[in-house]
């Protein structure tokens, strides 16, 4: 089966999940391939895919039934496991079906997902992706891609309808998603950098926008991005909006990491003091808030507020 001829489905409609669906529809129409099926918990968060020509699944099960190859892009481990489980019962066949998850993952998740899925004929790609919401809606999102060779050349032009690029990982599935572990170790940690040195600007007079203008022009636009979502307020938004990179997904994040290093005698100390601040965080200003409100906290052991002049100012 070539991906001409593929029925693709889909499901995760959050933040990341809608906007690169929406690209794999465009693709799939531009193409006159079969329509994108799609499911989601709440089934309305893809009324503009159905809207664009995609048709609604009630459930994963039926999607699974009616699609040859099925993203996932969903928020915990618990919830790819689950819906897994539920597609093995439900489903007649799943032979010569793939399973694609561009999710951040436990690397033991991704390696339960092969051997479950393999002992029913199917097979699974780990396809994790660097970017945030704004990156996925522009099909510019980075992947590394891991599984069988057959499979991952099958979907890869499903897969650049949504990304700029592919990090090849090989085969092993667990490895697809240790890197995507090591690329957020590295954005928690420069968020935890900035973090800090934006509350010293602000506590020694430099000023928090002429900080910024060095950080943009020493380390270049995304560091830069990583400072304007303290500056401007955004590690708080308003709590009728939704945060670009959610604190609790950014904490189950940190904790895999955490974990993993744990198990191979290593320690992140930077990882560990921004987990823990933005444990804090969440515990003192609930659960609307990006990862980069290790800022807030940052405020409050320096003396500050937690909210800044730009962000919300409470709950």
């Amino acid at each position: 089966m070539t991906s001409s001829t593929l029925r693709v489905g889909w499901y995760g409609l959050g933040s990341m999940g809608l906007g690169m669906s929406l690209n794999l529809q465009k693709h799939l129409q531009s193409n006159n391939l079969s329509p994108l099926r799609y499911s989601n918990r709440s089934l309305s968060k893809g009324d503009l895919l159905r809207d664009e020509g995609a048709i609604p699944e009630d459930n994963f099960e039926d999607l699974v039934r009616n699609s040859d190859v099925i993203f996932t892009m969903i928020s915990t481990d618990d919830v790819l496991i689950e819906l897994f489980n539920k597609a093995l019962v439900a489903s007649d066949s799943l032979k010569g079906k793939t399973f694609v998850d561009a999710s951040t993952i436990h690397p033991d998740t991704s390696k339960w997902a092969t051997s479950r899925l393999g002992e029913y004929g199917a097979a699974f790609i780990a396809a994790p992706v660097f970017g945030a919401s704004s990156v996925a809606a522009a099909g510019k999102l980075i992947f590394a891609v891991a599984g069988p060779i057959g499979a991952v050349e099958t979907i890869k032009p499903l897969i650049m309808a949504m990304g700029r690029s592919i990090i090849d990982m090989g085969e092993d599935v667990q490895k697809s998603s240790l890197l995507k572990i090591s690329g957020n170790v590295l954005v928690i940690s420069f968020m935890e950098v900035i973090a800090e040195a934006q509350v010293f600007a602000e506590v020694t007079g430099i000023g928090n926008q002429q900080l910024e203008e060095f950080i943009g022009n020493m380390f270049g636009p995304v560091l830069e991005s990583y400072s304007k979502r303290i500056t401007t307020g955004a590690y708080a938004p308003q709590l009728d909006t939704s945060p670009g990179f959610a604190a609790a997904l950014a904490s189950k994040d940190m904790k895999h990491a955490l974990s993993i290093a744990a198990s191979h005698s290593t320690r992140l100390p930077t990882l560990e003091t921004a987990s823990n601040r933005l444990t804090s965080a969440r515990e003192y200003a609930g659960e609307c808030l990006d990862s980069s409100a290790i800022y807030g906290t940052t405020r409050r052991e320096a003396g500050l507020s937690f909210w800044s002049e730009n962000s919300r100012q409470g709950n």
